[in-house]
């Protein structure tokens, strides 16, 4: 089932909306914890950290106007030309609708020509996430790597963007 979604750069007004998306989901997969998105002190202000040039936020609106869905790109901080795939979550009425993938195309669009390759953390119980990433060209690594705060998330992706198209 692929619904009709509008794919848009965040605007002030949906901070309090995806920052309810990602605890939501956080809770649902037992991740609300410290290591994980849960703990990061810049949850809920997506706006103001997306704003330079090399960072975007992507929101997902479904046909009433709601935001079902989010995706980040931001610098992989201590990994030079390496960007990070950053709080990408969809409500689960938006699960299996093609809306991650739209979220995903939007996000690898942005990176792909800021930086050589896109990194992310993820978990092993979020199990068709993974499944999602592998089928999408992330290949997985053994180690993390970079400077994150997620160290409880050990489940670690790399996707080389140069050559996409």
């Amino acid at each position: 089932m692929n619904l009709a979604y509008l794919i848009r750069e965040i605007i002030e007004s949906d901070n309090s909306k995806v920052e309810k998306i990602i605890r939501e989901c956080l809770i649902e997969y037992g991740a609300n914890h410290d290591g994980t998105a849960w703990a990061d002190p810049d949850l809920g202000c997506f706006f103001q950290v997306y704003q330079p040039d090399n960072r975007r936020y992507f929101v997902a609106e479904d046909q009433e106007g709601k935001v079902v869905g989010g995706v980040g790109i931001g610098e992989l901080e201590g990994v030079c030309g390496v960007c990070e795939l950053q709080k990408m979550y969809c409500l689960p009425e938006a699960r299996g609708t093609g809306c991650a993938q739209m979220l995903l195309d939007a996000a690898i669009d942005f990176a792909k020509d800021l930086y050589d390759s896109c990194y992310l953390e993820t978990l092993p119980n979020m199990t068709r996430a993974n499944k999602f990433y592998q089928k999408n060209g992330f290949i997985l690594l053994d180690k993390p790597l970079g400077k994150t705060t997620h160290f409880a998330c050990d489940v670690v992706y790399i996707k080389k963007l140069k050559g996409e198209k």
